[in-house]
C-alpha cells in the first residue's frame, strides 16, 4: 500500500476568545495545489490533527507557536526536567496571564531556547507578544494530543501517523536568505511582497492556486502567507539532546 505524506502548515492564534476562529491551516497533498482553510478555532485544529491520526497516510503538521520553554525556566520553578512535567505545570494555571505572572514573580528575564537561537526565531517563548500562544499551544493543543498518542516531535515520540512539529515562518525565510519582514501590512509594497512570496513558493514545490494567491495578497496580517510558508520542505536538522525537553524548530 502506498502511503502519502501530507503536509500541513498552521498559522496559530493564542487569542483569549477561543482562538477567535483565526487559525489558518494550509494543506499540501502530493501532486495537488495547496488548499487553505481559514477561521479555524482551537477545537477545530485539535480535531483535524486527531482525525489525521486515524489516517492510513502520514500527516506532518508544522505549527507556528512555541512548544516548550528554556531548560533554565524549569530549574527556576523546580519542575522536573521533562516536557510532560512542564506541560502539566503550565496546564495548572487558569490563563496565560496568570502563568506569565508566576514566571515574572521569579524572574523577569526572558531567555531563549537552543532551538530559538538555531532557527533564528525572533523572540523568547515568554515574550509579551508570544506568551499567550506559548501557553495555549502547550496547554490546550499539545498536551491533549500527547494524551491521545499523537507524535509531538521531539518531546513525545509515538508511532502515530500524525506528526506535529514546531515551525516558524520567519525561520523559513531566514534559512533561505530572504528578508523576514515586509509582507505584513496594508501598503502596496506589503501586498507586492505577499504576491512575490506566493510565487516563490511554487519554486519551492508548493503550488498555490490563483484564488488563494489573491486571498493571501488581500490578507494584510499575512496569516495565509505564514501558513503557506510552513508547507515548504523543512530544513534538515539533527536536534541536540536538550530538544527532548525544549523542543525544536523545523
Amino acid at each position: 500500500m502506498n502511503v502519502e505524506v501530507i503536509r500541513h502548515g498552521v498559522d496559530f492564534s493564542g487569542a483569549d476568545s477561543g482562538g477567535s476562529a483565526k487559525i489558518v491551516i494550509a494543506t499540501l497533498r502530493p501532486g495537488e495545489p495547496a488548499t487553505i482553510r481559514r477561521r479555524v478555532d482551537r477545537i477545530g485544529l485539535r480535531r483535524a490533527i486527531l482525525d489525521s491520526a486515524e489516517s492510513t497516510d502520514r500527516h506532518v503538521w508544522r505549527l507556528d507557536a512555541p512548544f516548550s520553554l528554556p531548560s533554565i525556566v524549569l530549574e527556576r520553578h523546580g519542575i522536573e526536567h521533562e516536557w510532560h512535567a512542564l506541560a502539566r505545570w503550565m496546564e495548572g494555571f487558569d490563563s496565560a496571564r496568570s502563568w506569565r505572572r508566576a514566571l515574572r514573580a521569579v524572574s523577569r528575564k526572558e531567555p531563549r531556547r537552543t532551538c530559538d537561537w538555531a532557527a533564528r526565531a525572533p523572540m523568547s517563548p515568554m515574550n509579551l507578544r508570544v506568551f499567550k500562544q506559548t501557553w495555549t499551544m502547550i496547554s490546550e493543543i499539545l498536551l491533549p494530543l500527547a494524551d491521545a498518542g499523537v507524535h509531538i516531535a521531539p518531546v513525545h515520540v509515538t508511532d502515530s501517523p500524525a506528526i506535529v512539529s514546531e515551525a516558524c515562518p520567519a525561520s523559513v525565510l531566514a534559512f533561505r536568505g530572504l528578508p523576514v519582514r515586509g509582507y505584513k501590512g496594508a501598503s502596496e509594497a506589503n501586498a507586492e511582497r505577499r504576491g512575490d512570496l506566493c510565487r516563490l513558493l511554487v519554486e519551492w514545490g508548493v503550488p498555490v492556486t490563483r484564488r488563494d494567491e489573491e486571498a493571501a495578497i488581500r490578507d494584510i496580517e499575512g496569516d495565509i502567507v505564514d501558513a503557506l510558508l510552513l508547507l515548504a520542505e523543512p530544513t534538515s536538522h539533527v536536534p541536540p539532546a536538550e530538544a527532548g525537553v525544549e523542543a525544536w524548530i523545523w
